[in-house]
């Protein structure tokens, strides 16, 4: 059983950074791979990053290329979303997923990660 845990939200200017982390217990993420989604209110979840941890392949939703950033810790027990630029729009709740069998060419679609965390809020102000 894998449990995530998320933390590094809060509050950030427009232009700001933010890094999320989100860490796992009872093992390593190293054979998983690991998708940060994110809820805005009234919004459904949208994927905004992949991470296949044993090879470093990513993936990233196209509104948040060249401004985020995922990467997992030398231990691999941990994987950061080093969000860089923040506008208004990336306020949401997000979330880190975790599954063994989960493709890159998928990791837009939340209901195949197994293990979630719990989500930790991001407000960007203008």
């Amino acid at each position: 059983e894998v449990q995530l845990v998320e933390s590094g939200g809060g509050l950030a200017q427009a232009g700001g950074s933010l890094r999320l982390s989100c860490t796992a217990s009872g093992t390593t993420l190293e054979k998983y791979a690991v998708g940060w989604f994110r809820q805005a209110p009234g919004k459904g979840r949208e994927a905004v990053s992949y991470l296949k941890v044993s090879d470093g392949s990513t993936v990233y939703t196209d509104s948040v290329k060249g401004r985020f950033t995922v990467a997992a810790s030398n231990d691999k027990a941990t994987v950061y979303l080093q969000m860089n630029n923040l506008k208004p729009e990336d306020t949401a709740v997000y979330f880190c997923a975790a599954d063994a069998w989960v493709h890159k060419d998928f990791f837009g679609n939340p209901v195949l990660f197994h293990y979630w965390g719990q989500g930790t809020q991001v407000t960007v102000s203008s």
